[in-house]
C-alpha cells in the first residue's frame, strides 16, 4: 500500500499576525494509522520541506496519544521535515491520498493547481481520497469527468460553521467548509460539533474535525 500524505505550507492566519499551518492530531494520527498497516507513505507539501506546525494544535490540552508517539519518534519527525514538493509528485504509483487539516489548507491547498490535478486524477482512477476538518477545503476546484465539482451529489463532511464560530476565526478565514460545500453541490453532513463524525460516499472519505482524525484514515484503509 502506497499512502500519499498531502500538507500544506502556509503559516498566516489571514492578517492577524498569528501563526497556522496543519493540525498536529490530523496528521499525526492517520500517520499511525497507515503506519501502523504497513503502508509505504509519502509527504507533500506545496513548498517541500518542513510544514508549519499550527501552535494552537501543539498545548497541551490538544495532545492525544498519536502526538505523544510523534513527539517521541524521531524517524518520523524526520519524515515531516523532508515533504516533497506538491508540484513534482505524481498520481501513478500511490493507491490512495489523504490531506490532513488545520486552517493553512484553506489559503494554499484549495486554490493550488497540482492539488487540483491530483485530485482529479485519484477519482478519474476510481482511487481512494480522504480529507479531514478543514482538509475538504481542496475539494473547492476539483471537477469530476461530468465538468461538475467532484463533491456535486456526494455526500460529504468538513468543519462545521459552528465549530469556525466556536474557535472564533469565522471573519478570519477566507471562506467557511461547510458553505463552499454546500455552494459545490455536495450533500453535506455533520454529527455534533467537535464529535467524531465520518462520511465514506464511494471512494471519498471526510472527516468533520480533528476528532475525526482516526477513523477517516481507518476508513480510507478499509477502501483499500
Amino acid at each position: 500500500m502506497k499512502i500519499l500524505m498531502v500538507l500544506t505550507s502556509h503559516d498566516k492566519l489571514g492578517d492577524t499576525g498569528n501563526k497556522t499551518g496543519f493540525w498536529l492530531e490530523e496528521f499525526a494520527a492517520p500517520y499511525y494509522v497507515f503506519k501502523d498497516a504497513g503502508a509505504d507513505i509519502t509527504l507533500a507539501s506545496p513548498k517541500g520541506g518542513q510544514p508549519p506546525l499550527d501552535p494552537s494544535s501543539d498545548t497541551d490540552d490538544a495532545q492525544t496519544d498519536a502526538t505523544k508517539r510523534f513527539k517521541n519518534d524521531e524517524a518520523a519527525q524526520n519524515v515531516l521535515a523532508n515533504t516533497e514538493v506538491l508540484s513534482s509528485i505524481s498520481a501513478d504509483g500511490f493507491d490512495a491520498v489523504f490531506y490532513p487539516g488545520g486552517h493553512g489548507p484553506l489559503w494554499d491547498l484549495a486554490e493550488d493547481g497540482d492539488s487540483t490535478a491530483l485530485i482529479e486524477a485519484f477519482a478519474t482512477s476510481d482511487r481512494p481520497i480522504g480529507a479531514v476538518c478543514h482538509a475538504p477545503a481542496v475539494f473547492k476546484h476539483p471537477k469530476g469527468a461530468n465538468g461538475k465539482p467532484l463533491v456535486s451529489g456526494k455526500t460529504v463532511t468538513g468543519f462545521t460553521n459552528t465549530e469556525e464560530e466556536g474557535v472564533g476565526l469565522t471573519d478570519i478565514v477566507p471562506f467557511l467548509v461547510e458553505d463552499m460545500l454546500k455552494s459545490n453541490g455536495a450533500d453535506y453532513q455533520k454529527g455534533n460539533d467537535w464529535a467524531s463524525f465520518v462520511v465514506t460516499d464511494g471512494k471519498l472519505v471526510t472527516g468533520q474535525n480533528p476528532a475525526s482524525s482516526e477513523e477517516a484514515a481507518r476508513k480510507l484503509l478499509t477502501l483499500l
